[in-house]
C-alpha cells in the first residue's frame, strides 16, 4: 500500500497543473445560484496561488458564500511563484509546507468603497486565524476528509492521475461538485455507471479544443503548445479537457435539433453490436427508434430529457443483450470487420415516426 500511495503521489506531482481564470470564469458563470449561503471547499489548490481561490475570495460576497476553504500538500512546487498574494511574508516560510486558508468574511478593508483581493490581502496579513498550517494537505487524508465533510460543494482541478479515487471519495461522500478532467475519464468503469445514471454530467463551458494551464517551474516544455507567458510563468496545453460535475445547468436541459433521417444506407449496424453507428452528433437520425452508438463528446451535449444511454463498447459497461456474434464481449464495434472509435451507446426518448 505505500509503495502504491508513493507511485500515486509522483504521478499526481507530473501532472500538476493550474487552471487558467478565465477558463474558471466562464464555467462558473452558469452556477452562480448554487453558491449562496454554501461553504466551498477547494481541496486540491496552493491557497497562495490558485485562481479558484482568487476567483470565489474576490467574489464572496456576490455569491453569498457562507465559508471558503482552500488546501495544498506539502511539496506543492509551484506554491508562492505565480499570484504573489502575499508579499510581505517570509518566502521561505510558507514554501512547499501545507495550509489551509478559510475565509468567512470578506470586508472593504482599505475604505476605497469596493471588495476585491487587495481586501482580501489585506485580510490575510492581518488575521492570524484565517491560514494555518496542515500535515500533508493530501484530499485523502483524515485532516482534508473532515474539511470534505464540511463543505457544501467541491470545486477544484484534481490531478488527473488521481480521477478515479478523487471522485469515488467526492460521491461516497454524497458532495456536490465541479472539477476539471480529461474527456477520456468519460470511459473509466468507475465514471461512466455514473454518467448513465445520470449522478455526473459534463459542463457546458468546454467543447473542444485544448485548454492552458500553468506548470512548475521544473515542468519539461518539450510539447508543442507549451511556453512561457509574458509574467514568466510556464504553460502547457493540454487537449481533451473537460468540467465534471453534479450540479445542474440550464444548458444541460437545451433539447439538440436533430435534422437527418435514417437510412440503412448511411447508418450501417454493427457485426457486434444491436446498434447502428452514428459517426457525429450532429448526424443523430431524428426519426431511429432503435440503440445508436455516438462518440463519447455526444456528453457535450446530451440532455437526459431527450435520450436514454444504454451502455458503452469497448468496456464491461456495455449492457450484454447488445452483443452478438463471435466478438469477444465489451469489445470496439466492428463494421464488415473494421475495428471502429469506442462508442455510447444511446437511444432517443421521443423519435419522429420513419
Amino acid at each position: 500500500m505505500a509503495n502504491k500511495n508513493l507511485s500515486a503521489a509522483k504521478a499526481a506531482k507530473k501532472d500538476e497543473f493550474y487552471t487558467q481564470y478565465e477558463d474558471i470564469e466562464r464555467e462558473l458563470q452558469h452556477y452562480w445560484q448554487h453558491f449562496r449561503g454554501k461553504t466551498v471547499l477547494c481541496n486540491c489548490d496552493d491557497p497562495y496561488e490558485s485562481n479558484f481561490f482568487k476567483y470565489f475570495a474576490s467574489r464572496f460576497n456576490q455569491l453569498g458564500l457562507k465559508k471558503l476553504i482552500c488546501t495544498c500538500y506539502n511539496g506543492s512546487s509551484i506554491q508562492g511563484t505565480q499570484l504573489s498574494l502575499f508579499p510581505e511574508m517570509n518566502p521561505e516560510e510558507p514554501k512547499r509546507i501545507a495550509h489551509k486558508l478559510v475565509i468567512t468574511e470578506v470586508k472593504d478593508m482599505n475604505g476605497d468603497g469596493a471588495v476585491d483581493m487587495t481586501d482580501v490581502e489585506i485580510l490575510i496579513r492581518n488575521d492570524k486565524n484565517v491560514l494555518t498550517q496542515l500535515q500533508t494537505g493530501d484530499f485523502r487524508s483524515q485532516e482534508c476528509i473532515e474539511l470534505l465533510r464540511e463543505a457544501d460543494i467541491v470545486v477544484t482541478n484534481p490531478p488527473f492521475s488521481l480521477f478515479r479515487e478523487y471522485v469515488a471519495q467526492l460521491v461516497g461522500y454524497d458532495k456536490k461538485f465541479l472539477i476539471i478532467g480529461n474527456v477520456n475519464a468519460i470511459t473509466y468503469k468507475e465514471i461512466f455507471p455514473l454518467i448513465r445514471e445520470d449522478k455526473i454530467w459534463i459542463g457546458p463551458s468546454i467543447r473542444s479544443g485544448d485548454r492552458k494551464f500553468s506548470v512548475p517551474d521544473n515542468y519539461p516544455l518539450n510539447a508543442a503548445g507549451c511556453g512561457i507567458d509574458t509574467n514568466g510563468n510556464r504553460y502547457i496545453r493540454v487537449k481533451g479537457v473537460r468540467w465534471f460535475t453534479n450540479l445542474d445547468h440550464n444548458k444541460r436541459h437545451e433539447f439538440i435539433d436533430l435534422v437527418c433521417r435514417y437510412s440503412p444506407e448511411e447508418y450501417p449496424r454493427y457485426d457486434n453490436y444491436d446498434a447502428i453507428n452514428v459517426d457525429k452528433t450532429s448526424d443523430i437520425p431524428c426519426n431511429y427508434p432503435g440503440v445508436m452508438g455516438v462518440p463519447i463528446t455526444f456528453l457535450d451535449k446530451y440532455n437526459p430529457e431527450q435520450f436514454e444511454i444504454i451502455g458503452m463498447t469497448e468496456n464491461n459497461i456495455a449492457l450484454s443483450q447488445y452483443w452478438l456474434k463471435g466478438f469477444p464481449k465489451y469489445d470496439r464495434p466492428y463494421i464488415n470487420g473494421e475495428r471502429k472509435y469506442p462508442r455510447i451507446l444511446i437511444r432517443n426518448k421521443h423519435p419522429q415516426q420513419l
